[in-house]
């Protein structure tokens, strides 16, 4: 299945670059219907990119066949692009036929350390090394349906390059989901190297794929959309012993025990959550490595989930006082460690309201207001820049229940590839409404 998708990518590319020869006035025909066409015609290509992608998935700052794909493929429809941004991401950029501003639109590349379940013929069996561990990697959270999307963007809008009031920057980014410990990359990392000028970007549009809604749907939110995150890495060390003597030393299982029960009680307990949602969430526990031995040390890691600046450096402050004075109670060492992380997923209001009638145009009465998400992007650090739109779609299949959804970083999460047509449209359609608006 996978040499299929190959090759049928191989004979799209052929198919797109051909129809890149004859330039469509925009004087004969609407651009929208254009779009819409255009988009159409080059579905299998964007279905067999997905799937080549998804079947070969690779962990944060590690893109090297995603990024040489897409690469690859935007040099051949001519745009100039750069390569190695933030170590594997790649910028491409296409100038349109009159002046104008620049809007940029961005697509994450990076899969997640799991083991896929979902039994697809192009189901990963990839894996590869994460904090020292071999895993499973997999495109759990949608990443490979939006590189797809944004390389078919792109072909469209490379066909509609001489009615382009201005310049569309394309962004392919690694790292969204973090990068490994102690090293850099992301967003951030993309714009300390210039991913933002040269020409200079005034606004930037993004979009994430999700069972939230079925194929067709979209979602948005003004403000404040995705919560900001941050991990959270906390080492307990005690004093190693026989496992059948543990008052000869100090268990580190019982005191990181203690900790991740009391750190359930700073939402629960020490939080008005009525008006102020948060979470803390502890995702990894390793200690010891025989049953009969007390180990020296025991380590946590999970994440902080927040939308307000000042209730996340109280969660921090907490998170540092029940470890300390835990530890302390037991005559513990515990060290904690607070990432700075992401900021909140911030949709300019003005930018949204504007463009809010081209995702109507896209999805029609099925674009809706959104709650906010406790999930995060580091979508958040352009937001922090110029002005930016994130916005949902919808993927999930025909005949599973909203109550039965499948969540993003599921070994079983998979999306319908009806949703990958509009979201192509999406994309173009607002890089071609922006720029026209000038």
């Amino acid at each position: 299945m996978v040499e299929w998708a190959v090759d049928v990518i191989k004979v799209g590319l052929g198919l797109c670059i051909g129809m890149l020869a004859p330039a469509v006035s925009a004087d004969a025909q609407n651009l929208d219907t254009l779009i819409a066409q255009k988009a159409k015609q080059i579905e299998p290509e964007v279905i067999a990119w997905r799937r080549d992608i998804h079947a070969h998935p690779e962990l944060s700052n590690r893109e090297f066949r995603t990024s040489k794909l897409v690469a690859e493929y935007l040099e051949d429809l001519g745009l100039k692009v750069r390569r190695g941004v933030a170590h594997t991401g790649v910028v491409a950029l296409l100038k349109g036929g009159q002046p104008g501003p620049v809007v940029a639109l961005r697509a994450d590349m990076d899969a997640l350390p799991v083991v896929e379940k979902t039994g697809l013929p192009f189901a990963s069996t990839r894996t590869g090394e994460y904090e020292g561990r071999e895993v499973g990697v997999m495109h759990a959270c949608g990443h490979d349906t939006h590189v797809a999307i944004l390389m078919g963007a792109a072909t469209v809008l490379t066909q509609l390059r001489e009615q382009l009031a201005g310049t569309v920057k394309f962004i392919f980014q690694p790292a969204e989901e973090g990068p490994p410990k102690g090293e850099n990359g992301g967003a951030k990392m993309m714009i300390a190297e210039g991913v933002l000028e040269n020409p200079k970007v005034e606004a930037i549009f993004g979009l994430h794929i999700g069972q939230q809604g079925l194929a067709g749907s979209a979602s948005y939110r003004q403000k404040g959309f995705m919560a900001s995150a941050q991990r959270f890495d906390i080492e307990v060390t005690g004093r190693q012993t026989h496992g059948a003597r543990p008052w000869a030393g100090i268990d580190p299982v019982v005191v990181a025990s203690e900790i991740v029960t009391a750190l359930q009680t700073i939402v629960s307990r020490q939080l008005d959550i009525t008006q102020h949602p948060a979470v803390v969430t502890v995702g990894s526990f390793n200690a010891g490595v025989r049953n009969n031995i007390v180990p020296e040390k025991a380590t946590l890691s999970g994440t902080i989930r927040t939308f307000s600046p000042g209730v996340r450096l109280a969660i921090h402050e907490k998170i540092h006082r029940l470890a300390r004075n835990i530890g302390a109670a037991h005559g513990a060492q515990v060290k904690v460690e607070i990432d700075p992380g992401v900021p909140v997923t911030f949709n300019d209001p003005r930018l949204t309201a504007r463009m809010l009638p081209t995702l109507r145009k896209v999805y029609g009465t099925n674009v809706y207001m959104s709650s906010r998400v406790t999930g995060a992007e580091d979508f958040s650090f352009y937001q922090e820049q110029i002005p930016g739109l994130f916005f949902f779609i919808g993927g999930r299949p025909p005949g599973i229940a909203p109550e039965d959804a499948v969540p993003n970083h599921s070994p079983y999460f998979n999306v319908d590839e009806a949703a990958l047509m509009p979201g192509v449209r999406a994309m173009s359609q607002l890089a071609v409404d922006y720029l026209a608006a000038q």
